[in-house]
């Protein structure tokens, strides 16, 4: 009989796991509303709210309008709003412009349509480096752009975050919005990625 080798959790891992332990069993922490919170940001909230929003805006261009007119009202009108999407700007890439985002003093980033922001995101190294060389940290990602393919970085704050309006790629006509959201990744809307053809 084989046996799995898997490795053992990080440390933070750890803690997290002996902080929940503590607090349930202190009383201080329902399990059930804790398994709720976290259902909520991995499922009925993040990545898969943004992607619908930029499907959207790619089938429907007076939603697209208003988009990038308000991100905030038009995000809402899909239903998604909240707690760190509160004032939302639309950024849009195009052939000759490519945005990335960052926050460079923190981890600010929009939970209602992004979900929960991933530890890159976070981590000082690509705070500093998306700021200082972006077409180095986008080729790390594997996105390489033309020369003349201007980037622009877009710093979130607490008061104001961005989500990016991706390119929709090629072959996609006559793909309904469900199959266009589908296509859509958290990077592509934070800017490190692009939107695959199918």
């Amino acid at each position: 009989m084989a046996h799995r080798h898997t490795a053992p959790p990080s440390d933070t891992a750890l803690r997290v796991k002996a902080l929940e332990s503590l607090l349930v069993e202190k009383g201080l922490v329902d399990p059930k509303a804790l398994d709720e919170v976290i259902d909520t940001y991995e499922n009925k909230v993040g990545p898969r709210n943004g992607a619908k929003v930029v499907a959207r805006a790619w089938v429907n261009p007076d939603y697209k309008a208003r988009l990038l007119d308000d991100g905030t009202a038009a995000i809402a009108e899909l239903g998604f709003s909240g707690v760190q999407g509160e004032d939302m700007v639309v950024i849009e890439n195009k052939p000759k412009v490519h945005n990335l985002l960052v926050c460079t003093l923190c981890s600010c980033y929009p939970w209602p349509t992004l979900g929960l922001p991933p530890v890159w995101y976070k981590a000082a190294p690509y705070r500093a480096r998306a700021v200082s060389d972006p077409r180095g940290v986008l080729k790390e990602f594997g996105v390489t752009l033309a020369d003349d393919v201007e980037v622009r970085v877009w710093d979130s704050t607490a008061e104001l975050r961005y989500m990016v309006l991706p390119e929709r790629p090629g072959g996609t006509d006559g793909m309904s919005e469900a199959e266009l959201a589908a296509l859509v990744t958290r990077d592509a809307m934070i800017g490190t990625a692009k939107v695959a053809a199918p």
